[in-house]
């Protein structure tokens, strides 16, 4: 299973004061380790000195066919359900790598820093407007909604199938609307698609 994770791919969180758009050219996409992924009400369990740690909203696809170059006419083809999902970021050591310019992975892929809730089907007129929220203790934290990102799940498909073989059961996190929000031991994390509660888990 692969999880491909998008970064910058909402106006609100894709630039800073007048510069430009960080991905005007292609998306920004990196994948996230399979063991990083936990599913359901099990805990996240912080990794021991790993620094400041911070999570984000974000509505997830899962992939339902094998596909290699899909046309982004058909690629609602390749998708057959949706949730809220949160992705944890370990931003103290991130800094440290992009500084080094060393990969990403160890501060985007450690066990725990990945999460999917509750899939649901697809609405009949797809992914245009769906909102979605991440409350943190009770408060909502992060919310956003699909028809503003800055390329569809649609468009993401068509660019990650040139590149990789998509499989069934591959995970598409389509990137956080806002900037991300500080997380801590002991915290209680919900996610929300529309008005529905389709995640809930404690950090630890």
């Amino acid at each position: 299973m692969k999880i491909f994770a998008v970064a910058f791919n909402y106006n609100t969180y894709n630039k800073e004061g007048d510069t430009p758009l960080y991905n005007e050219g292609n998306p920004v996409v990196f994948l996230r380790a399979d063991s990083s992924l936990t599913k359901g009400g099990r805990p996240v369990f912080l990794p021991d000195d790993i620094g400041e740690v911070h999570c984000a909203s974000q509505l997830v696809v899962r992939i339902c066919r094998l596909g290699k170059s899909i046309p982004e006419r058909f690629a609602h083809r390749y998708y057959d359900a949706v949730t809220c999902g949160v992705t944890f970021t370990a931003t103290t050591l991130l800094e440290r790598l992009r500084e080094e310019g060393l990969p990403w992975d160890m501060a985007t892929g450690f066990d725990g820093a990945t999460k999917t809730g509750e899939w649901v089907a697809l609405p009949t007129d797809g992914m245009a407007s769906m909102r979605f929220r991440l409350d943190i203790n009770g408060t909502t934290a992060m919310q956003g909604n699909t028809k503003d990102m800055v390329r569809t799940a649609d468009q993401l498909i068509a660019h990650v199938s040139r590149h990789f073989t998509i499989r069934t059961g591959d995970l598409l996190f389509t990137g956080a609307p806002e900037p991300l929000c500080k997380v801590n031991v002991d915290d209680h994390i919900t996610g929300y698609l529309e008005e529905r509660k389709l995640l809930e888990f404690n950090v630890k």
